[in-house]
């Protein structure tokens, strides 16, 4: 359980003690669990995400936040986030999306549905791919990609950890609208992002 503020995250919290299917993991004050949690629910605003991801250690997010953009959808499916939800969801829709995470599945609502797989109406293929701008570590990344190179190394030439390295490689698969590493490469060639 990872929450912006102790009221957010007690009601969090209540809403699992409730429901006799979940068992709150123990869990530090910073949110952190002592032991591996089988899903994460976290309240955090887009902009502190990547701690939750960090914090979460490869267990499924239910991500409870603020309106996101079709590209910050596609960043946080990549980067581990399963379930996201508005921060006015239901219980029901909180559990909900739990119980679907826990089983391995997704879990979007409508309008999210509508940002990834917009209507043929909305999608004109003749349009080039408006993509959001990488920051210069992603550059640095997408040419590393284009190297060839793994989280692993990519990991080590930067000095990050590898878990943030594959951040990066999601956020640059979601802003150049690639579902693989090779199909970002080759959208970055197209766009002029790399030579090669």
């Amino acid at each position: 359980m990872i929450a912006a503020s102790a009221m957010v995250r007690a009601g969090l919290e209540a809403l699992v003690r409730e429901d006799l299917r979940y068992q709150l993991a123990s869990a530090s004050h910073n949110g952190a669990s002592s032991s591996p949690a089988d899903v994460v629910l976290a309240e955090s605003d887009l902009e502190s995400v990547a701690r939750v991801i960090t914090t979460a250690a490869g267990a499924p997010i239910v991500l409870i936040t603020d309106d996101v953009s079709r590209a910050e959808l596609r960043r946080l499916l990549h980067s581990g986030v399963r379930a996201v939800l508005d921060r006015d969801a239901a219980q029901h829709e909180i559990l909900a999306a739990a119980e679907a995470v826990s089983a391995g599945l997704t879990a979007l609502a409508p309008e999210q549905m509508d940002l990834l797989l917009p209507s043929t109406a909305d999608n004109d293929e003749s349009e080039p791919w408006v993509h959001e701008a990488l920051t210069a570590r992603e550059s640095e990344v997408l040419t590393m990609l284009a190297e060839g190179a793994a989280n692993k190394e990519i990991a080590a030439r930067l000095n990050i950890s590898e878990h943030t390295a594959k951040f990066h490689v999601s956020s640059i698969l979601a802003k150049l609208g690639a579902t693989t590493r090779t199909e970002a490469v080759s959208r970055g060639v197209r766009q002029g992002l790399i030579v090669i």
